[in-house]
C-alpha cells in the first residue's frame, strides 16, 4: 500500500493539472466575454480582397451589424427547414412576373441567396480572440449560381451590389411565402405519402366521415362543413398578415393632383428595398434636405389630365350639339354620349366611356399637376444611397459634405419613425475608381450576446443585462434518512457576487441542508438521530477525505491566482492593488477617498465602432463616423424598438 504523503502529492498534482487545463480552455472565452479592456480584443473577422472586392466587403461588413435582418435570416431559414420539402419543390407562379423561367423560379422558392448570406454574416459576427480573416468567395459563387451569370471583377458600384443582393432576398421572402400559402390551400391531401411512416387513424376516420356526409347529402351539414372551411381559411390569411416580412422592404405612394381641375388618379404604389437621395450640387448640405428633395411637392407642366380630357370632349360636343341641325337620330346620340362623358366626370375620369369616340390624345389640353410622395410602410431597415453621380458632358463624382444624423426621425408628427445608424459605406476616390470602406457599429444584441458565460440567462431574455444570480446548485434527493457524505463536500464553482475564489474557505461555502431534504417520515426523532449519525459519519471519516477538500482548495486559489495574475498583466488592469474598506463615522460608512490616477476614461459603449477596410480593422468613435460627410455613401438606420436594450 502506498504511503499517504505519496498519495497526496499525486492528487494534489492532478488537481493542478486540471487546474491548468481548464483555465487555459475556458480562460479565453471567460475574459473576452467580461474583460473591460478592449484593446484585448482583436477586433472583427475581416476580408480578403483578392480582386477589387472592396465593393462587395463594405456592403457585407455593413450587413453583418444589422440585428434585424440577422433575425430575419435565421427566422427564414428556419421556416424552410421544418417545412416539408414538398412545400417549396413544386412551382407556384407569381402574377406581377409571369415569363420567369422554371429554373429560377426554383431558386427562389428555394432560398438560396438567403441561406448563402445567413453562412457569410454568420462568419463574419465570429467573435475571434487574434486576427482573422475570410473570404467572400463563397457567397459570390451562391449569387452567381442563382442568376447563372458571372459577377466582374472590375471596378463596381456598392450600390448596384447592395440592390442586386436585397431585392434577391426580398423575391425570395415573397416566393416562400406564397409556396407556403398554396401549400396550405392544397393541404396534405396531394402531399406525397411516406409509406414507412405508421398510418394515421384519426385522420383516416376523419376522411371516411366527410366521405359519409357527401354521400347522405346532409345539406346542413355541408353548409357546416363549408362555414368551417371559410373560418379556416379567414385564420390562414389572418396568420399570413402577422407574418413578419423582409425587413428592408418598405413603400411609398405617388399622388398627382391637377392644378385646373382639382383631379387625383388613383395613387401609385411601389416598393424599395433602398432608397435612393440626389444629392445636391453644393458645398455643404445635410441628410433631411436630400430627404425633403425626395419628398416635396414637384410641378409639373404640360401634362394630360384625364378628366380634363373628357371635359374637353363634352365640350367639344355640346358645341357641336347647339351649331348642327342634324337629324333627331344624331342629336339624340349627341344627347346620349354627353350624358356618358358626364358620369364618367362624376365618378370614374380614369375609365372613359367605350363606345364614346373622343378626341385624339395631341388635341388634348395641357395643364399643370402637382406630384408628391409619401411613405406608406417604414422599414425595419432604412437602407439609403446618397447618389452622388453629376453626368455633364462626362461622369463626375458630386463631392458635397453630406451631413448626417446618428438618429433619425420619420414620419409626420401621429405617425412618428425613430432610426439609430448601425453602418455606413464610404468611398474615397473619383467617379470611374476608388476604395470603398465600412463603418459599423459594436452593438451585439441579443439573442447573440453572452455577457456571463458563467451565469444563467436566457436566450431570448427580455433585458440585455445578466442576471446577478449565479447558475444554482440542485443536490441530490436523499430517500434515506442518512445524510450522503459526497452531500457535504462543496462543488467547485464560481462566486456571482463578484468575489474571489480564494477569499472563500470549504467552510464558508454554502451546503445543502438536510433538513430540507423530505423524509418518508418528519418526525422529531427521526430527525435527531440522522444528525447525530452525519456527527459521527463525519468524525469516522477517513483522512484521506480531508486531504482531498485541501486540494480542492488548493486548486480554487491556484485559478484564482492565474486569473489574478493575467487581469494584472493587463495594461488597465491596476496591479498589486489592495481594496481599502470603508471608515465608520458615527455609526454611518464613510467612501474613502480616490486618489488621482492616470486611468483613462472607458468610453461608451453605444460610442464603440468597428472601421472595416477589407482585412484591415480598427477602432473608431462616432464622432469619427459622423466626419465623413465629404466621403459618405449608404446608410443603415435600423428602426428602434420601444423599450430598447442598450446594445
Amino acid at each position: 500500500m502506498p504511503e499517504k504523503p505519496l498519495t497526496v502529492a499525486t492528487y494534489a498534482a492532478g488537481a493542478s493539472l486540471a487546474a491548468i487545463t481548464l483555465f487555459y480552455v475556458f480562460a479565453p472565452n471567460y475574459f473576452l466575454d467580461n474583460d473591460s479592456n478592449l484593446t484585448r480584443k482583436r477586433g472583427v473577422v475581416g476580408l480578403s480582397n483578392p480582386a477589387n472586392d472592396c465593393f462587395i466587403n463594405s456592403v457585407l461588413q455593413a450587413l453583418a451589424g444589422l440585428t434585424d435582418l440577422r433575425i430575419y435570416l435565421i427566422r427564414e431559414n428556419h421556416r424552410r427547414n421544418i417545412d416539408e420539402p414538398w412545400v417549396y419543390h413544386e412551382i407556384v407562379e407569381d402574377p406581377t412576373r409571369r415569363n420567369i423561367p422554371d429554373w429560377k423560379a426554383q431558386g427562389l422558392q428555394a432560398g438560396l441567396v438567403t441561406k448563402g448570406l445567413k453562412d457569410i454574416l454568420d462568419a463574419l459576427n465570429e467573435r475571434p480572440i487574434y486576427k482573422k480573416t475570410i473570404s467572400a468567395a463563397g457567397f459570390i459563387r451562391v449569387l452567381e449560381g442563382a442568376f447563372k451569370q458571372r459577377i466582374s471583377r472590375q471596378q463596381q458600384d456598392a450600390q448596384e451590389f447592395l440592390q442586386v443582393v436585397a431585392e434577391r432576398l426580398c423575391d425570395e421572402y415573397h416566393a416562400g411565402r406564397r409556396a407556403r400559402q398554396a401549400a396550405r390551400k392544397k393541404g396534405n391531401i396531394d402531399a406525397p405519402v411516406d409509406k414507412s411512416a405508421p398510418i394515421d387513424g384519426d385522420a383516416v376516420e376523419e376522411r371516411l366521415a366527410k366521405l359519409v356526409v357527401y354521400e347522405s347529402g346532409s345539406t346542413d351539414t355541408i353548409q357546416s362543413e363549408g362555414r368551417i372551411s371559410s373560418i379556416e381559411a379567414e385564420v390562414l390569411a389572418a396568420r399570413d398578415e402577422d407574418e413578419e416580412g423582409f425587413p428592408m422592404e418598405g413603400t411609398y405612394e405617388s399622388q398627382i393632383e391637377c392644378q385646373k381641375c382639382g383631379f387625383k388618379p388613383r395613387p401609385t404604389e411601389s416598393t424599395f428595398c433602398t432608397l435612393t437621395l440626389n444629392v445636391p450640387q453644393s458645398s455643404s448640405t445635410s441628410l433631411n434636405t436630400c430627404l425633403d428633395g425626395f419628398f416635396k411637392t414637384e410641378y409639373v407642366d404640360d401634362f394630360k389630365c384625364e378628366k380634363c380630357r373628357l371635359v374637353h370632349a363634352k365640350e367639344l360636343l355640346e358645341v357641336e350639339l347647339s351649331r348642327s341641325g342634324g337629324s333627331e337620330i344624331s342629336r339624340a346620340n349627341m344627347q346620349q354620349a354627353i350624358a356618358k362623358l358626364q358620369h364618367a366626370i362624376n365618378t370614374d375620369p380614369e375609365h372613359p366611356p367605350v363606345d364614346v369616340e373622343l378626341p385624339p390624345l395631341r388635341d388634348a389640353p395641357k395643364c399643370k399637376i402637382a406630384k408628391y410622395t409619401r411613405l406608406t410602410s417604414f422599414p425595419k431597415i432604412m437602407a439609403i444611397h446618397l447618389s452622388r453621380s453629376i453626368y455633364n458632358s462626362i461622369s463626375q463624382k458630386n463631392s458635397a459634405k453630406v451631413a448626417f444624423p446618428e438618429r433619425l426621425l420619420m414620419g409626420s408628427l401621429l405617425n412618428r419613425k425613430r432610426y439609430k445608424l448601425l453602418g455606413t459605406v464610404t468611398h474615397k476616390g473619383s467617379h470611374h475608381s476608388g476604395h470603398y470602406e465600412s463603418f459599423r457599429r459594436q452593438n451585439v444584441s441579443l439573442p447573440f450576446s453572452t455577457p456571463n458565460a458563467f451565469q444563467a440567462s436566457g436566450v431570448f431574455t427580455k433585458s440585455a443585462t445578466s442576471s446577478p444570480v449565479s447558475t444554482p446548485r440542485v443536490s441530490a434527493i436523499q430517500k434515506s434518512g442518512e445524510p450522503s457524505p459526497v452531500a457535504s463536500t462543496p462543488d467547485l464553482g464560481f462566486s456571482s457576487a463578484g468575489t474571489s475564489l480564494s477569499n472563500q474557505s470549504i467552510d464558508g461555502l454554502p451546503r445543502p441542508s438536510t433538513d430540507s431534504t423530505p423524509q418518508a417520515s418528519a418526525n422529531t426523532n427521526c430527525r435527531s438521530s440522522s444528525r447525530r449519525s452525519a456527527t459521527f459519519m463525519l468524525k469516522d471519516r477517513d483522512l484521506d477525505a480531508i486531504s482531498l477538500k485541501s486540494v480542492a482548495a488548493s486548486a480554487r486559489s491556484t485559478i484564482s491566482r492565474i486569473s489574478n495574475s493575467a487581469k494584472n498583466s493587463r495594461p488597465s488592469s491596476p496591479s498589486n492593488k489592495t481594496p481599502v474598506a470603508p471608515t465608520t463615522t458615527n455609526g454611518k460608512e464613510v467612501a474613502p477617498k480616490k486618489k488621482n490616477s492616470t486611468k483613462p476614461k472607458r468610453r461608451k459603449h453605444n460610442d464603440r465602432w468597428w472601421r472595416i477596410s477589407d482585412e484591415k480593422i480598427k477602432e473608431a468613435k462616432t464622432s469619427e463616423v459622423l466626419g465623413m460627410q465629404r466621403e459618405v455613401y449608404l446608410l443603415f438606420y435600423e428602426l428602434e424598438r420601444e423599450s430598447p436594450a442598450e446594445s
